[in-house]
């Protein structure tokens, strides 16, 4: 039997950027925490992106789930009680529904969580962490975030992180028109940010990358020109403004390298947004004059001020999701029924056939054919009419009536034992 579903996590509505970035992981790192707590029958999904880090659980016990806790704030190397939430049953259920259709996003409707779960979906199951129920869960979860996208407003009507921070830049230059952009990092965050830079007016486009292969597909994509990673300095003082979005775990723009660049600058004012989790750019850069430097946290601020558009869509979305939820309850309350069900209908068929064959054997002379098979159809039919009412009342069980299969197994001393009726949740 497996135990709820349960989330254990952080995000950008409980912890500050600071924070977040210390659980930012490696792959290998991320596969240790998930062989570490996916020990059956536990199954786990590790899910970590640049506004959230989560945990999911199911089938652990409850000091599996205090292990885990601790588990995060030792990779934090710090206390996190403060930060973490925990969601359990039908909670975990619906926020797992809610996360993956963008709905607990810091932007609604942005497109890329659905493909960062799915990937920490794919995580899991390739290592054997998500198995069985947990496999079902996020497939189902998966199921809803498609009906969102295809049945509701919620993704058109959605303001990117990327759109958030070009909006931030033309405030800070009253337009971009013949602008300078750096692009640091040449990703999926870098191409959105750079397209729609080049759609706000920016006059030239210089991209840098570790790889520098990337770089130039992305520079060619965009009009633009790939530059290399380093130095950076030369490129620091063509640039009005500058975007990254690298996965490096420590910063590539720094209080010194900005220092050293401004007075070849001539004062011109350097819009840097940092779109990376951990950062791109010390936060101390933002006290330089002339400097204007933001993170995800800051953007955050714009995006909340758009949000009225999306109000409407939103609500439709949550309409939807809460329907799915309760689908997939119901759904998993009959795939509890079965195992009773089958055993309590494989008991019935076994006794009668056994007091048939009795009672056949007890008989003076052997009945003939068409006898023998009026005999058995009436001894099918007294078992199936003992059995319809269970059976019907087992079939209709609601998430929440936990206690009905249980008193079946029990009541008719079947094998298994005790099975949970479908309540709570995976």
């Amino acid at each position: 039997m497996n135990g709820p579903l349960v989330c254990i996590g952080l995000s950008h509505r409980t912890a500050p950027l600071e924070v977040r970035e210390l659980l930012v992981l490696p792959e290998d790192a991320q596969v240790a925490l998930l062989q570490t707590h996916a020990r059956a029958p536990v199954e786990a999904l590790f899910l970590s992106t640049c506004n959230r880090v989560e945990l999911y659980l199911t089938g652990a016990a409850e000091e599996a789930l205090e292990a885990a806790r601790r588990a995060l704030s030792q990779t934090a190397g710090r206390d996190l009680d403060g930060h973490l939430y925990r969601h359990e049953g039908e909670s975990a259920l619906r926020h797992l529904f809610r996360v993956s259709a963008s709905l607990d996003s810091m932007v609604v409707g942005e497109p890329q969580i659905l493909g960062q779960v799915k990937d920490a979906f794919e995580l899991a199951q390739r290592i054997g962490a998500a198995r069985g129920e947990l496999a079902r869960v996020c497939a189902a979860a998966f199921g809803s975030a498609k009906r969102v996208r295809t049945e509701t407003e919620v993704g058109r009507a959605a303001t990117s992180m990327a759109s958030a921070a070009v909006e931030m830049a033309r405030h800070i230059f009253d337009g971009l028109e013949g602008k300078t952009v750096l692009l640091v990092g040449a990703g999926e965050m870098g191409e959105l940010a750079g397209k729609h830079l080049v759609s706000a007016g920016a006059a030239r486009v210089l991209v840098a990358n570790r790889t520098f292969e990337r770089a130039q597909a992305l520079a060619e994509t965009l009009g633009g020109q790939a530059v290399p990673f380093e130095p950076i300095e030369d490129n620091l003082v063509a640039a009005d403004v500058v975007v990254c979005s690298t996965a490096a775990p420590r910063p590539v723009i720094t209080l010194a390298r900005v220092e050293g660049v401004l007075r070849r600058r001539r004062h011109r004012p350097l819009f840097l947004v940092d779109l990376a989790v951990p950062r791109d750019v010390e936060p101390s850069v933002h006290s330089l004059d002339g400097v204007y430097a933001y993170d995800v946290d800051d953007i955050q601020k714009v995006v909340a001020g758009n949000a009225a558009a999306r109000a409407a869509a939103a609500e439709r979305a949550e309409a939807l999701v809460t329907e799915e939820v309760g689908r997939f309850q119901r759904q998993r309350a009959v795939r509890e029924q079965v195992p009773v069900l089958a055993q309590l209908r494989a008991r019935a068929e076994q006794i009668r056939k056994a007091e048939l064959e009795r009672a056949l054997g007890n008989l003076p002379s052997p009945l003939t054919e068409e006898q023998a098979r009026v005999v058995e159809a009436m001894t099918a039919a007294i078992v199936n009419k003992m059995l319809h009412q269970p059976t019907a009342r087992l079939r209709a069980v609601q998430p929440g009536e936990t206690d009905l299969a249980d008193a079946a197994a029990v009541l008719f001393g079947l094998d298994a034992g005790p099975r949970r009726a479908g309540g709570g949740e995976s």
